[in-house]
């Protein structure tokens, strides 16, 4: 039984989860018409989504030293302040170098707010109620991408830009309050907090940074691909020097021998194919329901809401799944499904029915659910309480980093697409048939992952079976 007190803690990190992963792609959906809205151009908006992006990613190694330094309580309660205020100054920006600099600051927040609050959730949990634990702060925020397309489509449509940043305040000022009521001093035994490696926070962060930004650069569809193999080789570069450095410190900025834990690893990198493929769906989606089938905004919002609620009916089966047929052949089956959602988005045309639409959607919705929460629990299988916090600091980030990917993954298979089938990539449906095939292929992978792992992976996670 899940003590009461942290069930809560868990709602209050998946309300947090979820207000984070709702501003991230609330933005970047409504990107045309913010760019519209303030006049200027494409690469301009392309600077205000990277700076976020680019932001979180370099921040969220830097919250296993301020833990050490502030305390889990007053790290993550700071951080939701300073996400809610920066989202304020969003929306009270008066041009875009205000909005970028607000912007960059609100990536501050939200890259220390959850990974924190998953910490201080995990810490001295039982490995058995981990897995209710992770799907109560995880659920929340997979619905986030879903709705945003139809969130975003509406205030686009009947409001004001500002209002794509304003939710995020009274969410915010409910959050902190409820954080400030509810969360006790950590009980945890904190490690000493020594001198902050700088060489290994700078050469970590000019990597992630890098490697993030090589991602954005990506899903450009003027990008050069001379260029993009450029950035990501250099950013590639910096990231093995970095893993180099790191090896070699006694008390590095970040501590990677935890990377030799196989549970942690096969996690990890079965996840970042597996979120580049399933954040892709509520980007790439409405894009050829608009630009293809001539939807509006708002129907193709309202389809893509459908993966919202595969989500929902989704979350109640996942943990009795995983205890049930364990996390290999469950991690088989939902990669698969999704490989196969792919394929199956790749026939859809304007004549298809819109319902057989929206069911394909919903599957899509529950596999993706079962999936990334499988993952996202397996992770912590077999690391120790001591590197608890180490572990989901390196998680998140290499989620955070799989996140960038995936807001460019469905735009790379387009511009690969548009190459096969020499068209153009928001006119012709060859072109996103290429593309989702391609998706398709790299969900693949992630199930050849789940294939290599051992029957026996994540089992400490699981719950005994009562004898018949």
């Amino acid at each position: 039984m899940i003590d009461p007190y942290r069930r809560r803690l868990a709602l209050l990190v998946a309300a947090c989860y979820f207000m984070e992963n709702l501003d991230g792609t609330i933005v970047t959906t409504a990107a045309p018409k913010l760019r519209a809205a303030l006049g200027v151009s494409s690469t301009a908006i392309g600077l205000l989504i990277s700076t976020y992006l680019i932001t979180f990613a370099v921040v969220i190694p830097v919250g296993n030293w301020l833990m050490s330094r502030l305390g889990e309580r007053r790290l993550f309660l700071a951080a939701i302040a300073v996400f809610t205020v920066a989202s304020l100054l969003c929306a009270l920006s008066h041009d875009l170098g205000e909005l970028v600099v607000a912007r960059s600051v609100q990536g501050v927040g939200a890259a220390l707010m959850v990974p924190v609050g998953r910490v201080v959730v995990l810490a001295n949990s039982d490995k058995t109620d981990i897995m209710r634990l992770v799907a109560y702060i995880v659920w929340p925020g997979l619905l986030a991408p879903a709705i945003a397309p139809l969130v975003g489509g509406i205030i686009v449509t009947f409001a004001s830009w500002r209002w794509l940043f304003l939710p995020n305040v009274p969410l915010g000022v409910a959050a902190f309050a409820a954080g400030l009521v509810l969360m006790r001093p950590s009980t945890r035994r904190l490690a000493r907090a020594g001198a902050l490696d700088w060489r290994g926070m700078v050469l970590t962060g000019v990597g992630l940074g890098g490697l993030v930004y090589s991602a954005f650069v990506a899903g450009e569809l003027t990008s050069s691909w001379t260029r993009v193999g450029l950035d990501l080789t250099a950013a590639l570069a910096a990231l093995g020097l970095a893993v180099w450095y790191l090896r070699r410190r006694r008390e590095p900025f970040l501590d990677i021998s935890i990377f030799r834990v196989a549970t942690f690893t096969q996690s990890l990198r079965g996840i970042v194919p597996f979120t580049m493929v399933v954040g892709s769906v509520p980007l790439l989606l409405p894009l050829m329901f608009e630009d293809r089938f001539g939807w509006s905004p708002i129907k193709a919002g309202t389809v893509v809401l459908f993966v919202f609620v595969g989500n929902v009916v989704a979350k109640p089966s996942t943990t009795p799944l995983l205890n049930r047929w364990g996390y290999r052949r469950v991690l088989l089956g939902a990669t698969a499904a999704v490989a196969a959602t792919m394929v199956v988005f790749a026939l859809f045309d304007a004549r298809t029915p819109v319902a057989l639409i929206a069911v394909t959607a919903f599957v899509n919705g529950v596999v993706r659910s079962i999936g990334y929460t499988g993952y996202l629990t397996l992770v912590y299988s077999d690391v120790a309480e001591g590197d608890m916090a180490h572990g989901t600091t390196l998680a998140a980030t290499v989620q955070q980093v799989a996140s960038g990917f995936a807001a460019s993954a469905g735009v790379v298979a387009l511009r690969v697409g548009s190459s096969l089938t020499r068209s153009s990539a928001l006119t012709s449906q060859g072109t996103y048939r290429v593309a989702f095939a391609l998706l398709a292929l790299l969900a693949v992978t992630s199930t050849l992952n789940a294939a290599a792992m051992h029957p026996s992976a994540g089992d400490a996670l699981r719950t005994p079976r009562a004898p018949a």
